[in-house]
């Protein structure tokens, strides 16, 4: 290592060699603007129930560690190597978002940040600390600042070099690197991802409804999703790319070259029969690792169901009937709306008869009595 060689290069260098496709420095400060559209955002209720972003401390990363004057912000490409939306035209199959077709990207990113903070501390003598998208950082504006690209108008960065296919992380530290130019937007008179996205969570502003965004309703939201957005979901049973599919700069994204974020999961995985009889165990078994298992057996047979409703296959009544009798509300209240798609009107009205007296849970009844409301609705 020479000696004249700027510290900023040398953590470049070092952390390319560890697998980072791309590197910025930023100061550890967000600017007031930022700031006011976090505020805004979270009046407005538009985070859902994600109260963690409601911390007081992303808005400063200083809150998080005091001793912080940079960061390090990285990024990790996983861009498919094929249409991340071609499962949309098999409505027997469950359509996975691309970043979660793979090993659970926090633990791939955390172990390659955690190696770069220990080389850090390690060569320059200088505390650290890392976060992955489960910390409380405005990661997107900081990475912007950092030079790492831009927040498109689908609210995610977009990179000239990688599209919208970027997994972030941050290294706060106590140095003080020369901070990147900021960069700048290129979205110009573009809004594709606006046009496409199915619910309209994206608002003509650049802004964001997650109450309203598929990837928030099947991944972060506990509860039953609403009934008129159900049918928009399609076969989407865990997050939706649609938006950052469309981005044109995606032309230029080379497929991740990083073994754990290759997909790994075969067509018999995504099989909708199959998801929909997962118990606790197998749903285990099989999702251990990714990004999936985060959400939990439940939560992914709810999304399985719903898939179900929106196919329109006969052959898939006797899947959500079974599931009529499982011991979570969730399941049962998804499975009670598919067969309220799938049935006829009489069919479902006798089912209701022979199942509804014995229902003890109140927002399972609630699927029941609405049922018939449900048949071909959709949002307005």
């Amino acid at each position: 290592m020479k000696a004249s060689t700027p510290v900023g290069d040398i953590i470049r260098a070092q952390a390319y060699a560890l697998g980072f496709d791309s590197v910025g420095f930023t100061h550890a400060l967000l600017p007031e603007q930022i700031r006011t559209n976090l505020a805004v955002f979270l009046a407005e209720c538009r985070h859902g129930d994600m109260r963690w972003m409601a911390n007081e401390c992303r808005n400063d990363p200083c809150r998080l560690w005091p001793a912080a004057v940079s960061v390090v912000v990285l990024g990790l490409n996983y861009a498919p190597a094929g249409d991340p939306m071609a499962f949309l035209g098999y409505p027997r199959h469950g359509l996975i978002s691309s970043h979660a077709r793979n090993r659970d990207y926090h633990s791939v990113i955390r172990t390659k940040l955690q190696a770069l903070g220990q080389w850090m501390y390690a060569t320059f003598n200088t505390e650290v600390k890392v976060f992955v998208d489960t910390a409380p950082l405005l990661e997107k504006p900081l990475a912007q600042m950092a030079g790492l690209g831009w927040q498109g108008r689908h609210t995610n960065l977009v990179s000239r070099r990688f599209g919208s296919w970027l997994f972030l992380g941050e290294i706060l530290t106590s140095l003080a690197l020369p901070p990147d130019q900021p960069h700048p937007a290129y979205c110009g008179t573009c809004h594709r991802c606006q046009d496409v996205c199915p619910t309209g969570a994206l608002t003509a502003s650049g802004q964001i409804d997650a109450r309203r965004c598929i990837s928030y309703l099947t991944i972060e939201h506990k509860g039953s999703i609403p009934a008129v957005l159900r049918p928009l979901l399609g076969n989407r049973i865990y997050g939706c790319d649609d938006c950052l599919a469309v981005c044109p700069w995606n032309r230029f994204a080379p497929p991740t070259a990083t073994t754990d974020l290759q997909p790994h999961f075969s067509e018999k995985c995504l099989d909708l029969a199959i998801l929909a009889g997962i118990n606790t165990t197998s749903f285990t078994d099989h999702f251990r690792g990714s990004s999936l298992h985060r959400i939990g057996r439940d939560r992914l047979v709810r999304n399985v169901l719903i898939a179900i409703g929106n196919s329109g296959i006969e052959t898939m009544i006797p899947v959500a009937l079974a599931r009529l009798q499982d011991s979570s509300p969730l399941v049962r209240g998804a499975a009670v709306w598919a067969l309220s798609r799938l049935l006829s009107r009489e069919q479902f009205t006798t089912l209701r008869t022979q199942h509804l007296p014995e229902e003890q849970d109140v927002t399972v009844q609630t699927e029941w009595t609405q049922g018939e409301m449900y048949r071909g609705k959709t949002s307005q």
